[in-house]
């Protein structure tokens, strides 16, 4: 029973808060509400867009040496749809946590700890260069998770199943790479 993947993810304290139908109904739900209201879902963006609002309004003129960011005083701004979207996925999992009294101060999950150490500071550290490879990745891809795998799958996209199918494919290896022992199992 203790080698049963189920279990072993229960017994971690990450018991799924719902079906995972239910969550896809979601989500399908909120792409459906987004394109009808606004446009498809897309986050990578406006990370981009915070940046050179920031930038803009700070160094203009080095903001305006570059071709990507110079945009930024052409009236991007902060109050728009997406961003508090994007606002809204940290807030809404912190709140959900909260409010399912799952919310824990723990940095380092279990996992982590048997195979890395239970030093924070490594944990946050290798969290931020991934972060920050799979933004790079996703603005270089011109798409990041959320616009390819929700709006261009749903959209029959055929660049959107090619990265759907790379993300995976790379998750799956890097897992393997990761956590060796526990791909023999």
């Amino acid at each position: 029973m203790a080698d049963d993947p189920v279990t072993r993810f229960e017994m971690e304290g990450a018991v799924p808060m719902m079906p995972w139908w239910a969550g896809g109904l979601g989500i399908g739900l909120i792409l459906l509400i987004a394109v009808a209201l606004v446009q498809p879902i897309g986050v990578s963006t406006q990370y981009v867009v915070l940046d050179g609002v920031l930038l803009h309004a700070i160094l203009p003129d080095l903001a305006d040496q570059s071709p990507y960011l110079k945009h930024a005083s052409k009236g991007w701004t902060l109050a728009t749809y997406e961003f508090l979207f994007v606002v809204g996925i940290p807030l809404g999992a912190f709140i959900a946590a909260a409010a399912t009294r799952r919310l824990t101060g723990r940095i380092v999950p279990s996992l982590w700890a048997q195979r890395f150490g239970p030093a924070p500071a490594r944990r946050l550290g290798w969290s931020f260069v991934g972060g920050f490879l799979l933004l790079f990745g996703a603005r270089f891809g011109g798409g990041c998770t959320s616009g390819h795998m929700i709006s261009g799958v749903s959209q029959l996209a055929v660049s959107s199943f090619v990265f759907s199918t790379a993300l995976f494919a790379s998750a799956i290896l890097t897992a393997r790479w990761l956590y060796p022992e526990r791909a023999e199992r």
